[in-house]
Order: structure tokens, then sequence, then C-alpha cells
């Protein structure tokens, strides 16, 4: 596995957060919620979960829930992150919506 490094020999603070979306309004609940995985870099939690939100309303979601954050340590070495990872460090928003 390879990690990324900044030109000061840090690694760059990509954040996940975790939790669910609807594509409607959440009166149908649990059963309808659209659980998501999110991957971006910000200088806060604050900041990461404002751009969070701010993606996935351009998605066209209309209501989220988060249930943690973190920060990203080392690069993900699990195929469905990867990709991922990579546009966070480019300065994109990454959503990973888990469908049915």
């Amino acid at each position: 596995m390879t990690t990324t490094q900044d030109n000061d020999g840090d690694f760059p603070t990509v954040f996940i957060i975790v939790g669910r979306v609807w594509e409607n309004d959440s009166e149908g609940g649990e059963e309808t919620a659209i659980p998501v995985n999110i991957l971006l870099q910000a200088p806060d939690d604050d900041s990461a979960v404002r751009q969070a939100l701010e993606r996935l309303a351009a998605e066209g979601y209309v209501e989220a829930e988060f249930d943690q954050i973190g920060v990203l340590t080392e690069e993900p070495d699990n195929p469905t992150y990867e990709a991922a990872y990579q546009d966070a460090l480019e300065g994109n928003v990454a959503v990973i919506a888990f469908h049915d």
C-alpha cells in the first residue's frame, strides 16, 4: 500500500463521513435511506460536514444524517474507496452511495 505525502512530508487530511441520505423526504424512514460514505479534504470537522452537505444537495439528495466522521490515516486498499480517495486528494467531494 502506498501513502501520499504532500511537499512538507505530511499526509493530507482526508475525512470520511458515514451516514444515510434520502432522495425524497424521509417519511419512508430507514427503509428508504441510502447508506453513504463521503471522502473529502477539509481544514476541520465543521468544514467537512458543510462541504459534504453541499455536495449531497447538488446531487439531489433532500435529507442526510451523519453517524460518524473520522480521518483516514492511510490510503485505502479497498477498491471501493481507492478512486474516491484519489478524488478527495484532488479536492473533490467523493460520495459513495450503496444502493440496493
